[in-house]
């Protein structure tokens, strides 16, 4: 088993046939299925025009290596945008940027009520943004790969920014920054590192304390098992059972193709190591994505997703099998709309492998599980089997302190409190990820919004009818707050024809 972001998981293993043991690497592939859901895309894309900027390869030197074309959208909604009105900017994830923007309404919602200008840019080594002319290219070695690191994707981040404001003689346009998990990361960051670019940023389930020694490790496991706990006891005693159940199954001469029967799998397994990742991977996700509405940003899924693999899993009489059991369970998540033939643990359909690299470079998130607490094998991080994985796959050792030092991250509340501000940091408890967010103010403008039974990054997502009033009052308090930072802006800078945006709509 192994931990993921957002964001996101499924990495092959390359322990199947090596010596060292198998560890949770926090993020890799998206564990999926054959179906596809694009519809949402296609109508989403009328919003915005797709440009595609010259971007340097390599911010921090000058040595003469080959550009690369970034992808961005952009959006004038309503058609209300000119200069020095806002521009409302998008971090993009470890993924496709279309599928970002499809997922995060919020932002598109509240524009025209700023006249703000809206763009979503694509990260480095992702989507249609691809070092190397091809992603055969960028992701073929070390050496290729060394250039998709946070501190790159920021810069590149800043530079179209600033060079956007120039060519639409903006330079007096606001930015606010936008993200959300990896990507609020990364827009929390920039506010941090370039805090002449960016004027606030609104970090929605940003975990910025998951790192070394910050937030118990344990923590994101816990609060998965939690979730399922609410719901029903049986359920979480049924997970917490079945691990030792599939393990010892995968040990009968023909076990592991009997398993690769009993839940579908196109494949047959290599090792029952693979099947339990696929099945961390729905309860992980299912945790992050507990939408008290139905809902396809990962998959097809129903409201209060949780509650209904739950349900599915208690209503078996006493006696059933406790694999048919869980896989009825997990294909709420895997297959809710009943369209699936089989299941690809290889799938990737939002293109994000490129994280399996950033995980065994900067971004090493430690994560546990405690037997006391956990419906998740015991598991104790263990780093040096973890630098051996990413030797043996990528030739490279982890830099567990390396974002803490470029970023910070120890002693937050006094050093934020001294050198930071306008950030909003939103976290649902019901998020795996709010172990590692910033859950109290440390200052009149970093401030923490939190509640109680959000989901990850909800905040972010299109408003709809069933949204629950603390949803409703959580986006109303983020869009006071915006206001108040873009009123600060124009009345320092004595644009009084701009200065007048009313602190409530």
């Amino acid at each position: 088993m192994k931990p993921f972001l957002v964001l996101l998981i499924l990495l092959v293993t390359a322990a199947e046939s090596a010596s060292i043991p198998h560890v949770r690497r926090f993020l890799g592939h998206f564990a999926g299925s054959r179906l596809r859901n694009n519809a949402g895309a296609a109508l989403n894309a009328a919003q915005y025009e797709t440009r595609f900027f010259r971007q340097r390869l390599d911010h921090f030197s000058f040595a003469e290596l080959p550009d690369f074309n970034q992808r961005y959208l952009v959006g004038n909604t309503a058609g209300l945008w000119s200069p020095p009105a806002p521009i409302f900017f998008y971090c993009g994830n470890e993924g496709d940027i279309e599928w970002f923007s499809e997922n995060t309404g919020f932002v598109w919602e509240i524009a025209p009520s700023f006249s703000a200008l809206v763009v979503f840019a694509e990260h480095r080594y992702y989507g249609l943004s691809m070092p190397f002319g091809s992603k055969e290219e960028a992701y073929k070695d070390a050496k290729s790969l060394s250039y998709l690191t946070t501190e790159q994707a920021i810069a590149d981040f800043a530079t179209l920014i600033t060079d956007l404001k120039r060519n639409m003689s903006a330079e007096d346009s606001p930015v606010v920054l936008f993200g959300g998990s990896y990507g609020g990361m990364l827009a929390a960051w920039m506010r941090l590192k370039y805090p002449h670019i960016a004027i606030g940023a609104l970090a929605s389930s940003a975990p910025i304390l998951q790192f070394e020694n910050i937030s118990p490790p344990e923590s994101f496991y816990d609060i998965v098992s939690s979730d399922f706990k609410r719901e029903s006891m049986n359920c979480f005693d049924v997970i917490k059972n079945s691990w030792d159940v599939l393990e010892a199954q995968g040990k009968y001469g023909d076990g592991l193709i009997s398993l690769s029967g009993k839940f579908r799998l196109c494949k047959d397994l290599n090792n029952t190591e693979q099947l339990s990742d696929w099945l961390d991977s729905a309860y992980s996700y299912l945790a992050m994505v507990d939408y008290p509405y139905a809902s396809s940003f990962l998959m097809p899924l129903p409201a209060n997703p949780i509650k209904e693999v739950c349900k599915k899993i208690d209503d078996f009489p006493d006696g059933t099998d406790i694999l048919d059991r869980v896989f009825a369970g997990v294909s709420i998540y895997y297959n809710y709309t009943g369209s699936v033939d089989c299941f690809d643990l290889e799938d990737d359909p939002h293109g994000m492998s490129g994280w399996d690299w950033q995980a065994c470079t900067e971004m090493v998130m430690p994560l546990s599980s405690r037997k006391e607490s956990s419906m998740f094998p015991p598991y104790e991080f263990d780093y040096p089997a973890f630098a051996d994985e990413c030797i043996q796959s990528y030739g490279v050792r982890p830099r567990p302190t390396w974002v803490t030092t470029e970023f910070g991250g120890h002693d937050i509340s006094t050093v934020l409190k001294k050198f930071g501000s306008n950030i909003i940091f939103s976290n649902g408890l019901l998020d795996p990820w709010s172990g590692g967010g910033v859950l109290q103010n440390i200052s009149h403008s970093i401030i923490a919004l939190v509640t109680k039974l959000g989901a990850h990054h909800i905040d972010l997502r299109s408003s709809t009818t069933d949204d629950p009033k603390w949803l409703v009052e959580l986006r109303e308090t983020e869009i006071k707050l915006i206001k108040g930072w873009i009123n600060d802006y124009y009345q320092d800078k004595a644009f009084t024809a701009y200065s007048i945006i009313p602190l409530f709509i």
